[in-house]
């Protein structure tokens, strides 16, 4: 592979075009790492000079600095301008060793040449973290117990809801007043509205609130 010197000699000069890509890159690159900080690395590249072609760094994840040079990936582009324009979620590591995930997009003036490139690296090892956490507070290694929380018969009368309203060709939230009150009636004459907390398990089933539901019984 050519020497960054070499690689640079073969770049066309600076023009207003590219002066202007550049920097509407660093823009977007600015706004995605305030969205994903502080866990995506957003990099920009300027592929005219991979000696140095770091620009910008938001959320800096893997100790670089703005003017490090380019990754074998911008080398890469700036030798063929055939190398694909996007790769997206590829395995990468930090310096450190950690685990990242990585996005980069190549950047092209109007005669097709790499000019530049937005890079995303997502320190995975964070998330395996939070996935840990999460998996211990949902894991549920008790005794075996049979309990549950939901109204005996509070599933039924939630099926015997759907199927009113498939009958109609509609769902439960579409129903109208009058078919509602249909519903209700159908509901108090299986004995339905007897069970505890029906009231309640109607009106959310409904998404309409409880007075709604006393309302459509009369």
């Amino acid at each position: 592979m050519s020497s960054m010197k070499d690689l640079s000699r073969k770049r066309p000069p600076p023009n207003s075009e590219q002066e202007s890509l550049v920097e509407q890159i660093k823009q977007i690159a600015q706004g995605l790492g305030a969205t994903f900080a502080p866990f995506c690395e957003i990099v920009v590249h300027d592929l005219r000079t991979p000696e140095h072609s770091i620009l910008a760094i938001h959320n800096n994840l893997s100790g670089r600095e703005v003017g490090d040079p380019a990754t074998e990936l911008g080398l890469a582009r700036i030798a063929d301008k055939n190398y694909p324009q996007v790769l997206a979620n590829y395995t990468n590591q930090f310096a450190d060793g950690r685990r990242a995930k990585s996005t980069s997009v190549g950047i092209k003036d109007s005669k097709g040449h790499y000019i530049a490139a937005l890079c995303l690296n997502i320190d995975v090892t964070l998330f395996r973290s939070i996935q840990d956490i999460l998996n211990q507070f949902c894991s549920a290694n008790g005794a075996a117990i049979k309990e549950s929380l939901d109204p005996a018969n509070a599933e039924t009368i939630r099926e015997r809801i759907d199927q009113f309203a498939i009958s109609l060709a509609t769902t439960p939230q579409s129903l109208k007043t009058e078919q509602r009150r249909t519903l209700m009636q159908e509901l108090k004459e299986a004995g339905y509205l007897e069970v505890r907390r029906s009231m309640e398990i109607i009106a959310q089933h409904l998404g309409v609130s409880r007075a709604t539901v006393y309302n459509d019984t009369k």
